[in-house]
């Protein structure tokens, strides 16, 4: 399979074609597409928290007691020693002093506040976390209910800008550590790219997982798909950066002739 030796328009990382044609773009084309990627994949993220968790957060605050708070590590609880806060499909909050395993939830993941920890659970399991000796915090629906609702809007855009940035870290890491291989490959089958190019064509191929990933949330914010989906497809969408780098090398100009075997790692100037 060869391709014309004209350089595409780069402009989709969908197909094979098109994340081939960003190894012969200029690079700023291939980090404004994926910083593209990354706002959307990050807008699908801050949707999930607020359309998924946010509301029983909510409620959570709403269902505290008159007073109450973290102080010197301890938990200062004026309510029932085991009661639910709140729940739902994702997200369940209750309060449990002695962790003694009275409530029990349905939900995907289950904070549970007690005496001296947070308990969390998930299909995973539990883990502990022990509360600061030195920090103080409110656990009390007069103080948590103002506070929540002044930095709700906040905590998203943080949320939304730390996953983008996240991410494009993150294909930057991946690109750096594939474009060697890729490099290799593309020698043995003779495409014509060095390693300027190998580096823009692996930073492009993470793109069409992303997609998958971001797709994958929507999925499972609306209850289609359950949590263990989530984590197989959060696998997948990693096997389907490799299947585009290996498959959108083909569509890459052959180098003309039969080329002697070198230094498959030599850099050459793009024209």
């Amino acid at each position: 399979m060869s391709a014309s030796a004209e350089s595409p328009f780069a402009w989709e990382p969908i197909t094979p074609r098109g994340v081939a044609a960003f190894a012969r773009a200029d690079l700023s084309r291939l980090l404004l597409v994926q910083f593209i990627v990354a706002l959307l994949a990050a807008a699908t993220v801050a949707w999930s928290l607020n359309h998924d968790y946010f509301p029983t957060v909510t409620a959570a605050i709403q269902k505290l007691p008159a007073a109450g708070e973290i102080n010197s590590g301890r938990l200062n609880w004026h309510g029932d020693p085991a009661q639910s806060l709140a729940e739902g499909k994702f997200l369940a909050l209750d309060v449990d002093l002695q962790h003694s395993g009275q409530i029990i939830s349905i939900a995907d993941v289950q904070v549970e506040f007690g005496a001296d920890s947070i308990r969390f659970f998930s299909i995973l399991g539990h883990t502990d976390f022990f509360y600061p000796p030195d920090r103080f915090a409110p656990f009390n629906r007069a103080d948590l209910e103002p506070l929540w609702g002044a930095w709700e809007a906040e905590i998203l855009f943080i949320a939304f800008a730390l996953t983008a940035l996240a991410l494009l870290v993150t294909w930057w890491l991946l690109a750096t550590l594939y474009f060697l291989p890729v490099r290799l490959l593309v020698f043995y089958t003779n495409r014509d790219l060095d390693l300027r190019a190998c580096w823009k064509l692996s930073g492009a191929a993470v793109l069409p997982g992303a997609f998958l990933m971001g797709a994958s949330i929507l999925l499972y914010g609306t209850g289609l798909l359950d949590l263990v989906a989530l984590g197989l497809f959060f696998a997948a969408h990693f096997a389907v950066g490799w299947i585009y780098l290996f498959v959108g090398q083909l569509f890459l100009p052959r180098i003309a002739g039969a080329p002697q075997k070198g230094n498959p790692f030599g850099f050459k100037h793009e024209k």
